[in-house]
């Protein structure tokens, strides 16, 4: 379905005109938008996870209630508590130098916020940035996934239901309206999705200057440290990676395992995999690929690795099942950079496992290549943890576990260099979707006129004076 370009614009006129009636919205009317959201995710969940099931041929709801609604409404809860001490302007004193004049930071709403929503988790990247948005006192447009119609549809439908129409709206769609929505003129533009297509986003925001935020991906390391837990590693690194199927943007693309432990690992890995997914191939809790195109891609990126030399140890006994999009997940030893399963972010369950001889040598080949959008470490050593923190480069990092550094309100979710730019998330999304606008009030008793032309002995007197103080 194409949605007419002009459209858009009406729409974003809209949400402009209702913005500036009321530019600087109250706690209470925010709060109001943010219990609206919260009924919307209570009340029509369930349906949420069935539209999303369909959509991927099969999801387990509990996934959906654990990796998309819990996160979300807990986020909501997290704002409707604190978001009314955000919005306060921060008061200070002027520099010494200008007392007794003082200073005001005043978060001050951007307007219309543009949301672009990936199909992976639809229902987690579409609620996360609009809790920020609506927090920070603004409207928004969120353009939903094509990938994921059913459950698009279903949530464009329900926004139209709890918000009114000058407040968020929900736009659906292909490509070309997915292109069309990112060259709009937005006050602030938050996009999630792949690197590639993040370059087009960037480029349609810039030629109306609209700062953006991208969370993009990259392929996301585990290191399995020298000290580490093993059995733990594997278990953790194996949930991270097979939950929806691999199909998360900072699930662990690949893993790096002292050479000594590499089998103890592969045969801890399979154990676990085992034991979270008895009977894969016929039970209701493995997720399916999202589309045939997706599932292509996996198995190429796999049989092209094998074809080039790796070797493939299985996580479970399930066998491949294209006709449901189920792909059995395995690790990858064996492989080496040229291979496109070392060059592109996987997105699915397939988990290269590479040996290393030293921590060193771990950290030297993460920093050797792009910057990840997360970093796992497994390790009980202080001494070695401070030395991978300080030496490598991540959006974020979880150490002794994988994912949940995202789901942490207190701190910002967001890339680096080319797994992306700038953070949302709790306090931080509050003032990514806010201008802190800087505020100077001179007071009335004020000696800044002696500073004042035409210069002479008392201005040179008052300069040096100023350049002693600072």
């Amino acid at each position: 379905m194409k949605e007419p370009g002009p459209s858009l614009h009406t729409t974003l006129l809209r949400l402009r005109e209702a913005q500036a009636r009321d530019p600087m919205p109250d706690w209470a009317t925010r709060a109001q938008r943010l219990r609206a959201l919260e009924r919307m995710l209570r009340e029509q969940g369930g349906a949420f996870a069935e539209a999303i099931n369909a959509d991927f041929g099969h999801r387990p709801a509990e996934e959906t209630q654990l990796l998309e609604l819990f996160p979300s409404i807990s986020n909501l809860r997290h704002s409707l508590k604190r978001g009314k001490r955000w919005m306060k302007p921060q008061r200070g004193l002027a520099n010494l130098v200008f007392a007794p004049a003082r200073t005001l930071l005043m978060p001050q709403p951007r307007g219309v916020v543009g949301i672009i929503v990936p199909w992976n988790y639809p229902i987690f990247l579409a609620v996360g940035p609009l809790i920020d948005a609506l927090a920070a006192g603004n409207r928004a447009m969120l353009k939903m996934s094509e990938y994921t119609p059913r459950f698009s549809a279903l949530f464009a439908e329900q926004v139209a239901r709890y918000f009114k129409p000058d407040e968020v709206v929900v736009v659906t769609g292909d490509a070309e309206v997915a292109q069309a929505f990112s060259a709009l003129p937005f006050d602030y533009l938050l996009f999630t999705g792949s690197t590639a297509v993040g370059h087009h986003v960037m480029r349609a925001a810039a030629s109306n200057l609209t700062p953006v935020t991208l969370e993009l991906g990259g392929k996301s390391p585990a290191i399995v440290g020298p000290g580490a837990r093993l059995e733990h590693a594997a278990e953790r690194i194996v949930f991270g990676k097979l939950v929806n199927a691999g199909q998360t943007c900072i699930a662990p693309d690949y893993v790096l395992v002292p050479r000594p432990r590499m089998d103890e690992f592969i045969a801890a890995a399979r154990a676990v995999a085992t034991r979270l997914y008895p009977n894969l191939a016929t039970q209701q809790q493995y997720t399916s690929i999202v589309s045939d195109r997706q599932y292509e891609r996996l198995v190429r990126l796999r049989d092209e690795a094998v074809a080039a030399g790796a070797s493939i140890a299985p996580l479970s006994d399930a066998q491949d099942q294209p006709g449901k999009r189920l792909l059995a997940p395995v690790m990858l030893t064996g492989v080496n950079d040229t291979m496109a399963v070392m060059q592109d972010e996987i997105f699915g369950p397939l988990l290269p496992v590479q040996p290393y001889d030293s921590l060193d040598e771990a950290i030297a080949y993460v920093a050797a290549h792009p910057q990840p959008l997360a970093l796992y470490l497994f390790e009980q050593d202080g001494a070695r943890i401070d030395r991978v923190l300080s030496r490598t480069h991540a959006g974020g990092v979880t150490i002794n576990d994988t994912l949940y550094h995202i789901a942490q309100h207190n701190l910002p979710f967001g890339g680096v260099g080319p797994s992306g730019m700038g953070g949302y998330h709790g306090e931080d999304g509050f003032r990514t979707f806010s201008h802190l606008k800087p505020v100077f009030r001179q007071s009335r008793l004020n000696g800044t006129g002696l500073l004042n032309p035409p210069y002479g002995e008392r201005f040179r007197r008052m300069l040096k004076l100023l350049m002693r103080l600072g």
